[in-house]
């Protein structure tokens, strides 16, 4: 059965969806917002289970001389002294490997998994489902019908809002700052420093690249109009490798974070995923994870289906709900454990880190 299918977004979610379909068979359009010029310019950690979901989706090949290798997390307190490790390549045994990278080059892998053409600057401005199929009007006036859109357009979708699938995401109360530093200090491993409600989070990515990720709890504080400047004022004192990887920073995005809970991800012949169904804080490093099992999970499901894709749709959900929202769970437990005061929180994790911090991913080693 031929069916018109149409992925809305060709980030990182849009990318695997459109894989995940291509490789159960079928021939999806896929639409971008932005132009074709806009390339990602921060990295990015996967974990093993994502490298597993690449695996899955025939894309693992294409990555393996990408990035470092990441074998172990170290975390810090605030004055670089050991609070415990994580022995990440033990965790992800014959699970997969866990990677540190440029966005941008797995954006590229992600685009040759495609196989067709991205039509970029074309946003969606409305879709109406009308007689069991999807009536999409484009940014560019144009109006088209498909068998099944996927929504994965992120955690502001205008294919969730206009599907009636949900509102607005809801703020988690964090600032996230991310950086790329070239001739940092030499990193070997998966690094935290801990503070008190901010933690500063760097690892090598590759090409002498520290990739850096770094968060504060501050959710009445206004958005800051020197991202960096206030990177230095809440980091400056940290020690570890903070201060060396500060000095060489010229240039940060900021953004706060937002999470996503819906009482459904699809409707007729809508289905969202990736952030746009699940989104959460960036505390665990799954959304990409997340993003590739729903796009292999959705592409097997619809195979089984393709006759009645609301019930592929269902069963689509079915299997993606329980995991994304272990992800949530865990991400939330994580988040209040990093906020708790560093006089109660620090003794704590020298004693129990490893085993806390291990337990949030022992669920994701799994089978997708």
């Amino acid at each position: 059965m031929t069916l018109r299918i149409l992925v809305v977004g060709a980030g990182i979610a849009g990318l695997a969806a459109a894989r995940g379909l291509r490789v159960a068979g079928f021939r999806p359009d896929v639409v971008e917002a932005l132009p074709a010029t806009m390339s990602p310019a921060a990295g990015i950690y996967l974990p093993g289970n994502a490298s597993r979901a690449l695996r899955l989706l025939g894309l693992d090949v294409p990555l393996r001389p990408l990035g470092d290798l990441i074998f172990r997390q170290v975390f810090l307190d605030a004055r670089g002294r050991e609070l415990f490790q994580m022995d990440v390549a033990g965790l992800w045994a014959g699970v997969g490997e866990s990677r540190a990278l440029s966005r941008a080059d797995l954006q590229q892998v992600l685009l040759t998994g495609v196989g067709g053409e991205v039509r970029y600057a074309t946003g969606v401005r409305d879709v109406q489902v009308v007689d069991g199929a999807a009536k999409v009007e484009f940014t560019t006036g144009a109006i088209a019908e498909y068998d099944l859109v996927v929504g994965a357009d992120g955690r502001r979708s205008t294919v969730r809002e206009r599907a009636g699938l949900g509102g607005p995401a809801t703020p988690t109360g964090q600032v996230v700052y991310r950086a790329v530093v070239s001739g940092g200090p030499p990193l070997t491993d998966w690094t935290a420093v801990l503070g008190r409600r901010a933690q500063f989070v760097a690892m090598p990515m590759g090409g002498r690249r520290v990739y850096c990720h770094a968060d504060e709890t501050a959710p009445d504080a206004p958005d800051p109009v020197d991202p960096l400047g206030r990177l230095r004022e809440v980091f400056g004192s940290f020690g570890g490798p903070v201060t060396g990887i500060l000095d060489r920073i010229e240039k940060v995005s900021v953004a706060r974070t937002d999470e996503v809970v819906l009482p459904a991800w699809s409707r007729g012949p809508v289905v969202l995923v990736g952030d746009a169904a699940h989104a959460t804080a960036p505390t665990l490093a799954q959304g990409a994870a997340m993003s590739f099992e729903d796009g292999y999970v959705l592409g097997q499901e619809l195979r089984r289906s393709a006759q009645d894709i609301p019930a592929a749709l269902h069963a689509y959900e079915q299997r993606r709900r329980p995991r994304c929202a272990q992800v949530r769970d865990r991400t939330r437990e994580r988040d209040r454990t990093r906020d708790v005061p560093p006089s109660v929180r620090d003794p704590m994790l020298r004693r129990r880190g490893a085993q806390i911090f291990t337990d949030h991913y022992r669920g994701l080693a799994a089978p997708v």
